[in-house]
């Protein structure tokens, strides 16, 4: 019998988590998991659950601890793999939000509740990469508070900025700008819609933004930064295909970047985004780095150490309440995330 502990976000997908929680988990009983659950209640609970399982378990019998599954969207599998770090427990994933990308990449399937726990019960465990993010805080918007320190992220070397472990992708630029509106426009539509219609009204607002940008400390370069991303796994904004061929597997991080579009291009990126077809247009370029900076431009053209007027946004797996100045690091195995027993780069 598996033992595990599932962290659920019944606010998850705009309510349909909590809803249909029950049913799924009667569906793990039934599957013969001896279960036990948490509800979150606010932001970050998932991680702080994560963590003090983490706590508890710290000198506990591989036998005897519970995999922890997170159960919702790519906002609740950051929380949960936040406060399970560095640890010694595992995770699992009932994927229920939007975008479900960090699922993806296991090889969670994205309507199928009774193939996911399959996975949880007959999956195979990977040690898995994250990367460390140090940026600034933005402003509370719409209820969505403020980033805070956590300990489990750890102190920040800068002490205005905050840390943040990203385990599915950091983006800035118009792609950030997406999942900032997400707080407050857009709430009506459900599914991977979403990030398209929500896609739509960042790129139409967009404001072009100059930046400064040091790639694995090599000679820094300034200009247009309209779109970056930096990814573990190959889709995210639920299966865009940003960084094409890049898995769980493959080291070190993708890095996507994408200067001087017009709007008009960016309304056409959209299709070629979606099958991983934009590498090379466009001035799209792709590499695998280990280290990033990103840096504002003073009205001189100086790199600042601090946020500058028109805020360029840094989001981390989904919470776009960061902001340039920020700062890169990919480390290797960090979480062991239970998936499938074979990835989607390996069914190719």
């Amino acid at each position: 019998m598996t033992g595990v502990y599932a962290i659920v976000n019944p606010a998850g997908r705009d309510g349909v988590v909590g809803k249909r929680w029950p049913k799924i988990a009667e569906q793990m009983r039934a599957a013969g998991i001896e279960l036990d659950y948490s509800l979150t209640e606010y932001v970050n609970h998932a991680a702080k659950i994560a963590f003090e399982l983490r706590e508890k378990y710290a000198n506990t019998a591989e036998n005897e601890r519970p995999l922890i599954v997170a159960v919702g969207g790519d906002g609740t599998v950051h929380e949960v793999a936040s406060g399970l770090r560095g640890g010694n427990l595992k995770m699992g994933i009932i994927p229920h939000g939007t975008g479900n990308d960090y699922a993806r990449g296991h090889g969670y399937p994205m309507k199928n509740i009774a193939t996911s726990i399959d996975i949880l019960i007959n999956g195979k465990d990977r040690s898995s990469p994250a990367i460390r993010l140090e940026a600034f805080p933005m402003p509370a918007r719409d209820g969505y508070p403020s980033p805070s320190p956590q300990i489990w992220d750890g102190e920040a070397e800068d002490s205005r900025r905050v840390v943040r472990w990203v385990f599915l992708e950091s983006d800035g630029g118009v792609t950030a700008q997406v999942s900032r509106r997400k707080l407050y426009q857009g709430k009506w539509i459900r599914g991977p819609m979403k990030y398209t219609y929500l896609g739509l009204r960042a790129i139409l607002g967009a404001k072009k933004q100059d930046m400064w940008v040091k790639i694995d400390g090599g000679k820094p370069v300034t200009g247009p930064c309209d779109i970056y991303a930096l990814t573990t796994v190959e889709t995210y904004g639920g299966g865009f295909k940003v960084c094409p061929g890049m898995h769980i597997e493959r080291t070190p991080a993708c890095f996507i970047k994408a200067n001087k579009l017009s709007k008009f291009q960016m309304l056409n990126l959209m299709g070629p985004l979606k099958k991983g077809k934009h590498i090379g247009k466009m001035g799209i370029t792709q590499q695998f780095i280990s280290e990033l900076e990103i840096r504002p431009l003073s009205n001189s053209g100086e790199p600042m150490d601090e946020p500058g007027a028109l805020p360029y946004i840094t989001q981390s797996d989904g919470e776009p309440q960061l902001q340039a100045p920020s700062s890169f690091k990919w480390f290797a195995d960090q979480l062991v995330v239970r998936g499938a027993q074979v990835l989607p780069h390996e069914r190719k």
